[in-house]
């Protein structure tokens, strides 16, 4: 039987403790992984890490748990140093980050939508992208094993929509910043992707739907972004990088 293809690795999961990221931690310990989950909001983390810590049949020497929890916010440049000192405290290494925190305004007319709101999402969807290179890239360059990002930015970079056209534009960054540090990371054998997924059970669903959370028009479920990330992560994909995903039932097509 083949071995789970992150045994031994280590990510940190920003958003992690509910929607796509507590979908993708699930994911990842499933594959063997050691995950931190990075998240502003408590109780969910710690809901969700002491469920998967005591359902985890891997580790049988209950010596330490498989997931730990950071409490802090991804739009502050000071709180990355110390997620990643939190990550090799637990864990001692980190292999893999997953950008996945991100924010959407409620859909309106694009000249009524407040700027605070546009500086919020840019605040949450794209400067943690940059915050993340400043505090990792040193520490991936010093250990000389590389690493690996994977970025959440959405259909919407690719196919913008009327009324939501702010938050397309902080994805549509995402999407270039991605590619951008691929090429710019490559020689340090530090891989950067990202998914673009369409609508997906989160917090996300109500604002785009004009503030009513609709669950019929929700296409698909959690565990595809999962196994996507999951993917783009491991060594499987190590020939990858620069690649945007979509993950969205050929909406993008449409």
């Amino acid at each position: 039987m083949p071995s789970p293809c992150l045994s031994g690795k280590v990510a940190l999961i920003t958003a992690g403790g509910s929607g796509f990221g507590a979908g993708i931690v699930r994911k990842f310990m499933a594959e063997g992984c050691r995950v931190l989950i990075w998240d502003i909001n408590a109780s969910p983390a710690h809901a969700l890490a002491s469920f998967l810590n005591s359902n985890d049949e891997s580790n049988t020497s209950g010596s330490s748990a498989s997931v730990s929890v950071f409490i802090g916010d991804v739009s502050n440049l000071q709180h990355w140093p110390t997620a990643l000192q939190t990550c090799l405290s637990e864990f001692r290494k980190l292999d893999i980050l997953v950008n996945n925190a991100g924010v959407v305004h409620i859909s309106a007319a694009s000249e009524t939508v407040m700027e605070e709101e546009v500086d919020r999402m840019w605040r949450v969807n794209v400067k943690p992208i940059y915050y993340s290179a400043r505090a990792l890239m040193p520490y991936w360059r010093e250990r000389s094993e590389g690493g690996v990002v994977v970025n959440l930015s959405s259909v919407s970079a690719i196919r913008p929509r009327p009324r939501l056209v702010w938050y397309a534009s902080s994805k549509g960054a995402v999407t270039a910043a991605t590619r951008g540090l691929a090429a710019e990371y490559a020689k340090d054998n530090i891989r950067y992707n990202c998914i673009q997924p369409v609508l997906g059970e989160t917090a996300m669903v109500a604002p785009v739907l004009g503030g009513v959370d609709t669950p019929k028009d929700v296409p698909f479920h959690l565990p595809d972004i999962g196994n996507a990330a999951c993917f783009l992560a491991s060594n499987e994909a190590e020939f990858l990088t620069g690649v945007c995903l979509d993950v969205d039932g050929g909406r993008s097509l449409l």
